[in-house]
């Protein structure tokens, strides 16, 4: 059984598009949501018999009531054969899309959308709801050629450079800056809610619904009236209510969850901070030294046995990691360390390279204890 859910335009007549009409007629049969009587009337007169629904119901339908869109569902299903007309277009007017898709799937039923021209947007003003930025994604989807082409693997890229282009406005620190690239970052997520709203799996609802229930759920101490003694307590309770969920009782280990495509520092700061929590950890800082004092003795002994690259690769890589345990140890967070550092170098080395053309040179021309000199100064004037 195929249902179509045809977008009716605005509601005049003279808006509805042929590709619309045709779909209805190909039908046959319509129930209508909300339409008013003038293009009901219009559909019925260019061959589309307008099959009557309970109209108490279509509101609470058209704004995704799942009691309500299981029973209209139910409806359809009995009467075969029919389409559904919506005002505007389904994609972006029908925020009850996503769970009737599903209520007809569960159902047996096919489905096939087809757009109307959109009911339009809010005037404009110096001030947009959340309401109008889903709005105006759902619109970029249906008319921008980009937006079009977008999946959820092709916007990882542009997630991830929006998130690092927000840290950097905070370790600016620039407000403004942060401002504005907060709002890029949301406009991913609203991307990727709508490309799932588009196939009927999720909405941005849903996602805010999944986040509101999570926060709640394991944060007793604070909406359940739970007690909890202190920082250490609530990590422990964090990670035994995460446990009990579903996504925690599928993984085979504490470490499952973090991330595999984190930086290498940052993910393996959260793996020693997740094994730190059932005790599996250095007792202090100083243990955790002499634990990097040997391991930069098994690195140079590899450099000196000259053993293949495989082996000394290993063992640099047991420093990283002792260090990013010292790191964590220290109550440092290991990435943001480095970073601070990288910054620091490009201040000091850019130093130089302005001082050094300054005096007419290029730093490649320098000796070795002129560009010591030189770093001296930067560390001074460009700490």
């Amino acid at each position: 059984m195929l249902v179509r859910i045809v977008g009716l335009g605005p509601g005049d007549p003279a808006l509805l598009t042929l590709g619309s009409l045709d779909a209805l007629r190909a039908t046959g049969r319509a129930v209508t949501l909300m339409a008013p009587r003038e293009l009901t009337k219009y559909l019925a007169g260019h061959g589309v018999e307008i099959v009557r629904d309970d109209d108490g119901d279509a509101p609470l339908v058209v704004r995704g009531s799942a009691e309500a869109i299981d029973a209209f569902a139910a409806r359809l299903l009995a009467l075969s054969g029919v389409a559904i007309g919506v005002l505007g277009n389904p994609l972006s007017d029908f925020p009850g899309l996503p769970l009737l898709l599903r209520a007809l799937e569960r159902g047996g039923a096919r489905t096939e959308i087809v757009p109307g021209m959109p009911l339009p947007l809010p005037p404009a003003s110096e001030h947009r709801s959340w309401n109008d930025l889903v709005e105006i994604m759902a619109r970029l989807r249906g008319a921008c050629p980009w937006d079009r082409e977008q999946t959820h693997r092709t916007l990882v890229p542009y997630l991830i450079e929006e998130t690092y282009e927000v840290v950097e406005a905070i370790e600016a620190p620039d407000l403004d800056g942060l401002c504005e690239e907060l709002g890029d970052l949301l406009l991913q997520i609203v991307f990727h809610a709508q490309l799932a709203t588009e196939t009927g799996k999720f909405t941005i609802a849903d996602v805010i619904d999944a986040l509101s229930n999570k926060m709640i759920r394991r944060h007793p101490h604070v909406f359940a009236g739970a007690v909890i003694e202190d920082v250490d307590a609530q990590w422990r309770n964090w990670e035994h209510l995460k446990s009990q969920e579903k996504t925690g009782r599928q993984r085979k280990s504490r470490l499952d969850g973090i991330p595999v495509h984190l930086g290498a520092l940052q993910r393996g700061q959260r793996m020693q901070e997740k094994a730190a929590r059932v005790g599996f950890d250095w007792p202090s800082p100083s243990r955790v030294l002499e634990k990097l004092v040997e391991e930069l003795a098994e690195l140079a002994e590899a450099r000196r046995e000259r053993q293949d690259d495989a082996h000394v690769r290993e063992e640099l890589g047991d420093v990283f990691f002792t260090l990013v345990n010292l790191s964590r140890s220290l109550g440092i967070d290991a990435e943001t360390a480095v970073r601070e550092a990288n910054e620091k170098f490009y201040r000091r080395f850019s130093f130089m390279e302005r001082r050094a053309a300054q005096n007419g040179k290029a730093l490649s021309d320098m000796s070795l204890d002129e560009l010591e000199e030189l770093w001296q100064l930067a560390k001074i004037q460009a700490a």
